[in-house]
């Protein structure tokens, strides 16, 4: 099978349903002839044309004010937000217009628009365009959350989100965007709200999301040297949450570590704990542990990044106490 990029992937299945459905059209700042921040977009203003790729004023409530107005007469508008550190100043919109409008109509208004933004660490640009903003999205009843890992997941997700009747929050990983992976050329589709095992085990389930499922299989690696048998296991969306291979996982390891980027408090990995705990209790041998950054802002040191960053190290450590 062919590898592409992470970004590569993004932009066939742009393109892909593009071309399948007239009502889908893209909207952000300098995603038209300039391709994006991140060159998401590249070239599709060139063959799609100005209808349906828009260059839009550098104002995030601008883009997702007009992408819920679109989306409820009946178009799907996909809006790139350049950075998912700036979803506060389109907060309002996500969160008591789109979330809210399928319930408050008694369902007759859907609201089928897809917003776009990058998200994390490592690249030193600072406090303001460095986090992982997942959590501040979870406690939206009404919107689906989606942090795609791979290129086939980043492709395959974004087709099913752009497909899909209500609105959906796509955070992308800065530092996946240059990353390889397999992507089949042929039609394909990965559903919303369905975990992946991206590598099987049986003493310690680890739990990750985003760029964080790629340090997970690398300590796995690691870790099976020492012959423990990590099972890695990323939920790819966060709403809804696949609460049933997670617990699958746990039953048959009895052990559970979650890893996320975002800082500890009020993290995805919270969450994911109650489930397991509520849900799993009577399996586990130790109690559910979790990997997040310290409740600080991202600093714009390099250094200071680097420990602000978890990574392999501490999954490893972490894992071994786990199992000692």
């Amino acid at each position: 099978m062919r590898e592409i990029t992470y970004r590569e992937a993004l932009r066939e299945a742009l393109r892909e349903e593009m071309n399948r459905d007239s009502r889908v059209f893209l909207l952000g700042e300098d995603i038209a002839c300039y391709g994006g921040a991140f060159k998401v977009t590249q070239g599709l203003f060139e063959e799609f044309g100005e209808d349906r790729v828009k260059d839009t004023p550098l104002s995030e409530s601008v883009i997702a004010g007009a992408s819920v107005g679109a989306a409820m007469v009946g178009v799907r508008p996909v809006a790139e937000i350049m950075f998912a550190d700036f979803l506060p100043l389109v907060m309002d919109h996500i969160a008591n217009s789109a979330a809210k409008m399928c319930y408050m109509s008694a369902g007759e208004i859907s609201v089928p628009m897809v917003v776009r933004a990058a998200q994390g660490a490592g690249t030193s640009s600072g406090a303001h365009h460095c986090q992982s903003v997942e959590g501040w999205l979870m406690n939206i009843p009404g919107i689906k959350l989606v942090l795609p890992s791979t290129p086939y997941d980043a492709k395959g997700l974004l087709k099913s989100a752009i497909r899909d009747n209500n609105p959906v929050v796509f955070l992308e990983h800065k530092l996946l965007y240059a990353t390889k992976g397999p992507v089949p050329e042929e039609e394909y589709l990965v559903p919303l709200g369905k975990a992946d095992i991206k590598r099987q085990g049986s003493d310690i389930t680890i739990i990750a999301t985003s760029q964080m499922v790629l340090k997970a299989q690398r300590a796995a690696e690691e870790l099976a040297k020492d012959g423990i048998s990590a099972e890695v296991v990323d939920p790819r969306t966060l709403l809804p949450l696949d609460k049933d291979t997670i617990l699958r996982s746990v039953r048959k390891t009895k052990r559970v570590l979650i890893v996320h980027e975002a800082c500890l408090t009020g993290g995805a990995g919270a969450e994911i704990a109650a489930v397991i705990a509520l849900e799993a209790f009577d399996y586990l041998d130790a109690p559910v542990t979790r990997i997040g950054a310290p409740d600080i802002p991202v600093p714009f040191s390099p250094t200071m990044e680097k420990f602000f960053i978890q990574g392999e190290e501490q999954i490893i450590k972490s894992a071994k106490a786990l199992l000692a």
